[in-house]
């Protein structure tokens, strides 16, 4: 079967644990691994899984843009700005796992449907990959006018991006809150915790809400879970719900494949698994899109 060519921009722990995820694809072709540390533990496993790998960061797409048609940027978000421009220009579509925001929120359980015609889109966070699907599946039955989120990840499972872009972090979370998952006003927080053994990612979700019926918000908050397994498949609840008056508390927990990360790292699991699942979903409309026009030809 076809498949779309795609490169992934950094080589740090994201980037490799996206490379193997797209592997297993039935719909894309990974055809390289762009760094520039040409010591990277990322571009060493990707030569040796018979990848083109380029050291010189972007300018190995600028040199050859027929290497790819879809672009992952797992670098930084100050990276993704100046990345964003010359991506656009190649004619790339991008996919930024960055919480540089450059591009539309997309939550692949959410709203990825709406986003296909899109040239740039945003992960918004590992936090908002989390708990953006839940809050929408609150806000689709109560209406939610404000929720709260609290991402706690294992210390050892935030690196230096993730350290650096904190700020961006909470802003972009928040955003995509309100923007994807429909809340009046949002806040997010993040939490390091440096326990031994790592803790396995942990998110609370809390929502107050015009129209509290439990029984419609539980289903649909079910109905939730089930769609995000399809890609993330250790996604689920630490506990029922709590309902107090207009308020109501989720647990969640994000246990991860173990492809590259230790499973513990739910928190970097979920935004490879969602990327991936973003890309399919667009080399999906683009081959249909191709077999339309062939067949009118014909």
């Amino acid at each position: 079967m076809e498949k779309i060519k795609a490169a992934i921009i950094g080589s740090g722990n994201i980037g490799t644990d996206l490379m193997y995820k797209l592997e297993r694809s039935d719909w894309i072709e990974l055809t390289a691994m762009i760094g520039i540390d040409p010591e990277s533990d990322g571009l060493k496993r990707a030569q040796d899984r018979g990848l083109q790998v380029f050291s010189n960061g972007i300018q190995a797409l600028v040199d050859s843009p027929d290497l790819a048609d879809i672009v992952f940027d797992a670098t930084s978000a100050k990276t993704h700005v100046r990345h964003a421009k010359i991506l656009k220009e190649l004619g790339k579509l991008t996919i930024d796992l960055t919480p540089a925001a450059r591009g539309p929120f997309v939550c692949p359980a959410v709203n990825i449907d709406s986003n296909l015609n899109e040239s740039n889109v945003n992960m918004i966070t590992c936090g908002g990959q989390a708990t953006i699907p839940i809050v929408y599946a609150i806000n689709r039955v109560a209406d939610v006018t404000y929720a709260e989120i609290i991402a706690t990840i294992s210390s050892k499972s935030a690196g230096p991006g993730t350290r650096a872009n904190i700020d961006e972090f909470t802003i972009t979370t928040r955003r995509g809150i309100e923007e994807v998952g429909g809340a009046d006003q949002g806040k997010a927080i993040i939490i390091l915790n440096p326990a031994e053994p790592p803790v396995i990612m942990r998110d609370t979700v809390f929502c107050e809400v015009k129209h509290l019926e439990k029984d419609n918000i539980l289903q649909s908050i079910n109905e939730m879970i089930d769609t995000v397994r399809q890609y993330v498949p250790g996604y689920r609840l630490k506990q029922e719900p709590l309902f107090d008056g207009n308020k109501v508390t989720v647990f969640l927990e994000v246990e991860g494949a173990g492809d590259y990360f230790p499973k513990y790292a739910g928190n970097l699991d979920i935004m490879t698994a969602a990327a991936l699942k973003v890309a399919e979903d667009f080399a999906r409309a683009q081959l249909e899109q191709k077999t339309v026009g062939t067949a009118k030809l014909d």
